[in-house]
């Protein structure tokens, strides 16, 4: 016969056992709830885009808050791009649950993936000189090019300091200053499908380590005070919004021109030397 006392006492021990594992492999790290704040202003920036920016519009509530709520929901995803940036680097230093690199998906996934996707489908649906629809497949291409290069990264192992395609916060990043720059919609549509391939191409970008970590932060911080600028109507508030954007845009097409030079001087190199040793 089996003792009720002694069974009782095994399942008490062996719920404590389970109380003490599961604790264990879902408690947040630091990192991950930096990780947990990148999601956060991901979402509070759809949210910004929907409430300042389309509702008024499809309202007709011509009360100025567009500028302010563009400038915002860009704001909020240059936060989650500064969550990122950290995230990594304290989960480098510091413990990191096993939950870490789960979490960092699904939040880039939704700040750099749907924030920017949205907002350009919001611009197709604002703007004078856009088409919805068109403006909704440019969007859906943004979406699932993120969806793509997070799955690679997950998947795919390089060398050590580089991503393979344009990281999606650079990318983000890059996507909302073509449309902030308001350029004519077909180059708008085209500069957007562009940085969508390269996020999903094989070109190496440099991981932000050390001297072009502090770089990345400085650039994110200025581009804060470029919108609050634009935001507010400050004298030349515009000018610098457009001189940012531009330089984003320069920069997003001149890495690809960089690394494509590098990785042809490196074969060039490289069959030199094959040459070489060849010869007797």
């Amino acid at each position: 016969m089996i003792d009720p006392d002694t069974q009782a006492t095994n399942w008490v021990a062996e719920d404590e056992d389970d109380a003490e594992e599961l604790p264990l492999s879902l408690r947040l790290s630091i990192a991950d709830t930096l990780t947990l704040g990148n999601a956060t202003c991901g979402f509070m920036a759809v949210y910004f885009t929907t409430t300042g920016i389309l509702i008024p519009h499809l309202s007709g509530d011509a009360s100025g808050m567009a500028r302010n709520s563009a400038a915002t929901a860009v704001i909020l995803m240059l936060c989650a791009a500064v969550f990122d940036l950290f995230d990594g680097l304290v989960a480098r230093k510091l413990r990191s649950s096993p939950m870490g690199a789960e979490l960092d998906n699904l939040s880039d996934l939704i700040s750099f993936g749907l924030a920017p996707a949205y907002f350009v489908l919001v611009y197709g649906m604002v703007a004078r000189d856009a088409h919805e629809r068109v403006a909704a497949v440019g969007a859906i291409v943004v979406l699932l090019a993120v969806v793509l290069r997070l799955a690679r990264f997950s998947c795919v192992t390089v060398k050590d300091g580089t991503f393979q395609g344009m990281p999606s916060p650079f990318g983000a990043l890059t996507v909302v200053s073509i449309v902030l720059l308001e350029l004519p919609f077909e180059a708008t549509l085209l500069a957007v499908v562009g940085t969508a391939w390269l996020m999903v191409s094989r070109v190496e970008y440099p991981k932000p380590r050390g001297i072009l970590a502090v770089a990345v932060l400085c650039w994110i911080v200025s581009a804060m005070g470029m919108l609050a600028a634009w935001a507010f109507d400050a004298p030349g508030g515009q000018v610098l919004l457009q001189m940012g954007c531009a330089l984003q845009i320069v920069m997003a097409a001149t890495i690809p021109l960089f690394a494509t030079a590098r990785r042809v001087n490196t074969f060039r190199d490289n069959r030199r030397e094959a040459r070489a040793a060849q010869l007797p």
